[in-house]
């Protein structure tokens, strides 16, 4: 990741994702079309082709987080923050794949089907209502 920003200079943000990496640790179907479908309605609702929006792995050019304006905290920050940057359209993403290592439930794993709706919701939220970018208010794109 560091790479592309520090070295290429080529990004801004770059996400990784789970999808993309190897080696990754097969577990739960359920979890694996979740993290899909909601990647895929942020794609469409965003303009976007990001292959992981829940990843945990991301990183940022000091004068991005400057710009974004934060008020979720939990999951909702995943979200949260890939709208602002989506919306705002100068930013460039940039996408590498991650090794991932996923936990069961008997390994401490929370989330469970509420989490997904809660995550529908937020990419309607973020994306039809005005957001708030380095101290500007308004909606954007």
């Amino acid at each position: 990741m560091l790479p592309l920003i520090v070295d290429r200079q080529v990004a801004d943000v770059v996400y990784g994702s789970r999808f993309l990496g190897r080696p990754h640790r097969s577990l739960y179907y359920h979890h694996y079309f979740a993290n899909r479908l909601i990647s895929l309605l942020f794609n469409i609702l965003y303009n976007q082709t990001l292959s992981d929006i829940e990843v945990c792995y991301k990183m940022f050019r000091r004068e991005v987080l400057r710009e974004v304006h934060l008020t979720s905290d939990g999951f909702g920050f995943e979200i949260e923050i890939s709208a602002q940057l989506s919306r705002v359209r100068h930013w460039r993403i940039y996408e590498v794949g991650i090794s991932y290592y996923g936990r069961g439930y008997a390994e401490g794993k929370k989330i469970n089907w509420h989490d997904g709706i809660k995550a529908i919701l937020y990419l309607l939220k973020f994306r039809f209502s005005p957001i708030v970018l380095g101290g500007q208010s308004g909606r954007l794109r």
